[in-house]
């Protein structure tokens, strides 16, 4: 028997490794053209685009290895059909379950893989590529440390500690420095929002610098006309969905303390912990088809429902995520449905062809 499993587990695994290798051909592909529309923004070239696509491939691996393995064990497992080798291990004594097991034993060290990269490897190397492209577009120098975001404004240097969803900035420091490189002009605000163009600084505090001496001053508001826009900020604070499960962790406990609460950070964190469960389920759901409707077809057939079904589970889960944002539901059911509907879906055919 172990060496059945271990034929099934390798076709199977061979499938999924094609399936992901053609799947993230075509996603760097469609992201070299999206970047190409801002080649000749600043300094970014076609090589930056490039290469932004390339760093791209860590988090598409993670993305993409659902979809990947139900069209992986399509492949697979209809190639066996085809050679009448699973019939001929069904005649043999070997029963669906075991196949099922077979197939699940072959993706589970896949998907630790998978996990390993979406959690340690694509978060920082798509946090690069980010700073990459933001530093290639814009004609500005920004750093990200423990003490929060720090940017250049012409003869200003801004501190940022923390950036809030939307267009907002929570404890904002400006340094302005004369054309001698002597500080001038030091300015604390509670708050910055975006507005008709430009910043409007709330709660300030400032101590302007002169040969006197230091004058201080407070304003209840204060406008603050800047490059620094809420596209850069976009470009340096990272997607929800692009950061680690750990990280969302903590950030939501950070968030939970000062009384804030914004869905999408919630929704995005119960789709990490759900996406090893909803891999399962697309293994799972390549058995019954196989044994079933699909035992007959061609590898083209056979690819064509494996993407139909990936669309129908990726726009379902994508649908819900955006509904438990704007509708605020719990985001552990809407992570967790699509993959017990689909789940529930499967166990129904399965029964049918045992």
């Amino acid at each position: 028997m172990r060496i059945i499993d271990r034929y099934i587990g390798r076709t199977v695994a061979l499938g999924i490794l094609m399936s992901l290798g053609v799947i993230l051909g075509l996603l760097v592909l469609f992201t070299f053209i999206d970047e190409l529309d801002d080649v000749g923004d600043g300094q970014y070239g076609v090589l930056h685009a490039f290469a932004y696509a390339l760093l791209s491939i860590p988090r598409f691996v993670f993305e993409a290895f659902p979809a990947a393995a139900l069209i992986g064990s399509l492949i697979g497992l209809g190639s066996l059909a085809s050679h009448s080798e699973l019939t001929a291990m069904r005649s043999a004594g070997v029963s669906v379950r075991q196949i099922l097991f077979a197939i699940l034993k072959a993706g589970l060290p896949m998907m630790a893989v998978v996990i390993v990269l979406g959690e340690w490897v694509a978060p920082p190397v798509q946090d690069y590529a980010n700073h990459m492209r933001m530093v290639s577009q814009h004609d500005q120098v920004t750093l990200r440390s423990r003490y929060g975001f720090w940017a250049r404004d012409g003869n200003a240097f801004i501190n940022i500690r923390q950036i809030l969803p939307g267009q907002g900035l929570r404890e904002l420091y400006l340094y302005e420095f004369d054309e001698h490189r002597e500080l001038r002009l030091v300015t604390q605000a509670e708050r910055a929002e975006f507005v008709d163009g430009g910043w409007v600084l709330q709660g300030l505090r400032q101590a302007a610098l002169t040969p006197d001496g230091v004058q201080v001053r407070t304003l209840e508001q204060a406008r603050w006309d800047s490059l620094l826009s809420p596209s850069l900020l976009k470009a340096v604070v990272a997607d929800p969905s692009l950061l680690s499960a750990w990280t969302l962790y903590h950030y939501l406990e950070f968030m939970q303390q000062n009384g804030l609460h914004v869905p999408a950070y919630d929704v995005a964190f119960w789709s990490k912990i759900v996406a090893p469960v909803a891999t399962l389920v697309m293994l799972f759901l390549g058995v019954p088809f196989v044994f079933g409707n699909l035992r007959s077809v061609g590898v083209g057939q056979r690819v064509f429902v494996g993407v139909l079904i990936g669309t129908l589970f990726f726009m379902l889960n994508r649908g819900l995520a955006y509904a438990a944002v704007v509708y605020d539901f719990n985001p552990l059911a809407a992570a967790t449905l699509p993959a017990l509907l689909f789940l529930a879906a499967g166990a129904v055919f399965l029964r049918r062809v045992r």
